[in-house]
């Protein structure tokens, strides 16, 4: 969609905003703008029971999607420790789709089957950020704001701002996307977007442009916009192009196409370079430090993970089946396969699979759980390596699948250009796209729900002023607790976590996005942002004693500490909706 003749250059972001905004607040500074889709999941039936208490009846967003992240419950959650994993089949009548047990990741299925270009998606879970790569701008939210647009198809919202990331040059053979990423985190780009942040105090979004963008498939395009919340960003976004429309074609969703570019001299807050050509195989080491694959050469492993929710495209599982192919697991390594979808599972029966069940790998279902580590736990960090981000505390390392298959054929870490070859890898353009594993109500509006979602355990609510006890890990936590995050990792650890303590009250870190303040809040988290010494001097202490907290965002508040008092800034950028 171009600018009309006359109309300032905008960014694709702000295109699309302006494309949704149906009112504005000049006294807030938010925007209302109108929902196009709602992803649910990490907490679907916590959102779900707190839109019908306000009185859902039916979805008023054109999309509304929800996702289990569990396949099977144990013996020990059966009695209903996991129940809000699971998600009622009458949710349909509500006008949702209702992901199965089984069908996959969410940000896989609906990068796939759902995403479509300038539109705006509200999501609880960040992951599906990689839904930028077909130009639909995905943007994380609060309880509230989920509830507000399933009850009317519009929220409010802070306007973003966009920073370019320009793509130059070619990939190199042996090196994919999956080391793109890890190039990212590696040159820093979390701190620029800081600096944005710290600026505009408003959510960032990345923007990708530049001439390499044409040569990336869609699969390297949604691995490099699933990185957007690792580096401190809302969302990231592709332009719509040629490739775009080939690929909704192949999920037979053509009308769903629409053309979507930024203006030439747009108001980038900054913009960076990536050269592409110069990218090298990388590994994500057990410290979260990206090295170069050859300084970890001959580094023994004992456990593979190819797959999972990020990191990883069908054109790489083709590419394993390919470099394995007639070669066998290398003695003591185990090779385990969780395909993110079953789309991708379907393609790879038609004969990669067989190939790589030959070589030894053990197929795993697509459950949250093996991303964890919590099943399948490897004996060591420094021996496992897998495709995907971590989920929660950080384990193992991560490499491109490229390096996964070398390591599964020798049993220890190597450069995959060791392989000498390249394999010719060519995805197929028929996919299948009988959502077998999705549930489908009748239309929207058509009744209420015979059975409510599970009721939910909810945390201690805020009384006025409170003692809380310090920690600097994460994990159960014996009272009312202050956590002090010491990365990005860290509070993405607690907004990604539906199942985090009731007993966290407050985060206190450098640095939290504007739309992770809001998710955190509408959690009953109370978010503050201190400098460095601040928050040294917190670590050090045994109880934190904070205020009230203050009617809105943006104020600074005096926190109590063992001897001492310091000054905090109080975040919570839009209005949570009681």
């Amino acid at each position: 969609m171009r600018a009309k003749s006359g109309d300032p250059p905008r960014t694709m972001c702000q295109k699309i905003l302006a494309g949704h905004e149906s009112g504005a607040n000049a006294a807030t500074g938010l925007i209302e703008v109108r929902v196009d889709q709602v992803a649910l999941g990490l907490e679907p039936n916590r959102i779900l029971e707190a839109a019908v208490d306000a009185g859902l009846t039916k979805s008023n967003v054109e999309v509304t999607v929800a996702y289990p992240s569990h396949c099977f419950n144990t013996r020990a959650s059966s009695s209903g420790q996991s129940s809000h994993y699971k998600i009622t089949p009458e949710a349909a009548n509500w006008g949702l789709l209702v992901a199965q047990p089984g069908a996959g990741f969410a940000s896989t299925i609906h990068f796939e089957r759902f995403a479509c270009p300038f539109r705006l998606l509200l999501t609880d879970d960040p992951r599906l950020a990689n839904s930028g790569a077909v130009g639909m701008l995905t943007l994380p939210a609060s309880r509230s704001q989920l509830c507000e647009a399933l009850l009317s198809g519009k929220t409010s919202i802070r306007p973003a701002v966009s920073v370019q990331v320009l793509l130059s040059g070619r990939i190199r053979p042996f090196v994919s996307a999956r080391d793109v990423t890890l190039e990212m985190l590696r040159l820093g780009i979390e701190e620029r977007i800081k600096a944005v942040f710290a600026k505009s105090e408003a959510p960032v979004v990345l923007e990708f442009g530049g001439p390499s963008c044409k040569f990336l498939s869609m699969g390297d395009r949604a691995i490099l916009a699933a990185i957007a919340p690792q580096l401190g960003a809302a969302a990231a976004l592709f332009e719509s192009d040629d490739k775009t429309d080939t690929f909704l074609r192949n999920q037979r969703r053509s009308k769903a196409h629409r053309t979507l570019t930024a203006d030439p001299g747009a108001p980038w807050e900054d913009v960076i370079s990536i050269d592409l050509a110069s990218v090298s195989p990388l590994v994500m080491d057990e410290h979260q430090k990206v090295r170069p694959v050859r300084e970890l050469e001959g580094r023994a492993i004992d456990q593979v993970l190819l797959g999972g929710d990020s990191g990883v495209s069908l054109r790489d599982f083709l590419a394993v089946a390919a470099l394995l192919k007639s070669k066998r697991v290398a003695t003591g390594v185990d090779f385990l396969l969780c395909t993110p979808d079953r789309q991708t599972l379907e393609v790879l029966t038609s004969g990669p699979l067989a190939d790589l069940v030959a070589t030894g790998a053990r197929v795993l279902e697509p459950d949250a759980r093996v991303l964890t580590g919590e099943f399948y736990a490897p004996s060591a960090d420094d021996r496992a390596l897998k495709t995907c981000d971590h989920h929660g505390q950080p384990w193992g390392m991560i490499a491109s699948a490229e390096t996964l298959a070398l390591a599964v054929a020798t049993g220890e870490i190597g450069d995959p250009r060791h392989f000498k070859r390249p394999v010719r890898i060519s995805v197929p353009r028929t996919l299948p796209t009988d959502d077998v594993l999705i549930l489908r109500g009748g239309p929207r509006g058509r009744g209420r729900a015979s059975e409510r979602p599970a009721p939910l355990s909810t945390r201690l609510p805020w009384n006025g002023s409170i003692d809380l006890t310090v920690t600097l890990k994460r994990g159960d936590l014996s009272g009312p607790s202050v956590f002090v995050a010491e990365s990005l990792e860290d509070i993405r650890w607690i907004s990604e976590s539906a199942t985090a303590p009731p007993q966290l009250r407050a985060v206190i870190a450098q640095h939290i996005p504007a739309a992770t303040a809001s998710v955190l809040a509408d959690m009953g988290v109370l978010a503050l942002r201190a400098n460095k010494e601040t928050i040294k001097r917190v670590g050090a202490a045994h109880c934190v004693h904070v205020p009230e907290q203050p009617a809105s965002g943006g104020e600074r508040i005096s926190i109590h500490l063992d001897d001492e008092t310091d000054s905090l800034d109080f975040l919570d950028f839009e209005p949570v909706h009681k």
